[in-house]
């Protein structure tokens, strides 16, 4: 035997993430997932697969926690797969480590957009989801123009103020929107946040993106506002940990040739 070969047979297999990670098809289901939240359905049509196909990979990815799963607040039957940025990141900086102790993945200083984007958040009532996200992305990135509205608006729920209060962001007296007033404008960006507001959103002419977060309504449970202040509360943590991954990778694209000129 050669010492390679005795090299070769002591070295440990590949993490977790490089196996799973590496089968061409979950490799694209992951891909898909980093765009946008997506139905099985969906994610069969895109990758050109048949479902049981699949489903069998989504779940060898969640079992994995890369990837999770909601049922639709839209239609019960349905369930839309999101992937766990989190999840992901960690996996990825475990898996440098174990190449090299020199790889290890460090969070870099937070760039700011090469240029100025405007993104719209939906939801139905513009009462919860969507202020909260357009609060906190005006706050985390001041130079983006980001609004928000709903399909069916209704006033401020008494949580987004208090929740919004602890990252120290002012809300109260913020009249809701409804989408309709935005008809006909142009955004970078078109994020919905609510899978009923999804099946019924407008194409916005120009709109370079349009991606669906699917986010549980904080107030759909019911009870008193003291009940529902933990669902508020991981609604705002989501968000915020959604809106810091759309940061890092509006700072990482490339400035289109006629911004340049622009510029």
């Amino acid at each position: 035997m050669y010492i390679a070969d005795v090299v070769s047979s002591t070295r440990p297999a590949p993490p977790p993430f490089v196996r799973l990670a590496g089968h061409p098809l979950r490799w694209q289901l992951l891909g898909e997932l980093g765009r946008t939240d997506l139905r099985v359905r969906e994610l069969v049509r895109l990758t050109d697969q048949p479902q049981n196909l699949v489903s069998y990979h989504l779940g060898r990815l969640r079992a994995a926690r890369l990837v999770g799963v909601r049922r639709s607040t839209f239609d019960a039957r349905d369930a839309y797969y999101h992937l766990d940025l989190v999840s992901c990141a960690d996996a990825l900086a475990a898996a440098g480590l174990a190449l090299h102790p020199g790889l290890r993945m460090a969070p870099g200083p937070a760039a700011a957009p090469a240029r100025r984007y405007r993104v719209l958040f939906l939801c139905t009532g513009n009462s919860a989801r969507s202020p909260v996200a357009e609060a906190l992305l005006r706050q985390l990135a001041g130079q983006i123009e980001v609004a928000s509205a709903g399909s069916h608006p209704k006033a401020l729920h008494p949580n987004t103020v208090r929740v919004l209060g602890e990252y120290g962001i002012e809300l109260a007296g913020r009249s809701p929107q409804h989408l309709g007033a935005f008809e006909g404008e142009r955004f970078d960006y078109v994020i919905t946040l609510c899978d009923r507001v999804r099946e019924v959103c407008p194409e916005f002419a120009g709109t370079a993106g349009k991606v669906h977060w699917s986010i549980p309504d904080p107030a759909a449970p019911g009870g008193t506002d003291q009940d529902t202040y933990p669902a508020f509360k991981r609604m705002a943590a989501e968000l915020e940990k959604r809106i810091g991954f759309l940061l890092a990778a509006l700072s990482a694209a490339p400035v289109p040739a006629a911004d340049q000129e622009v510029r």
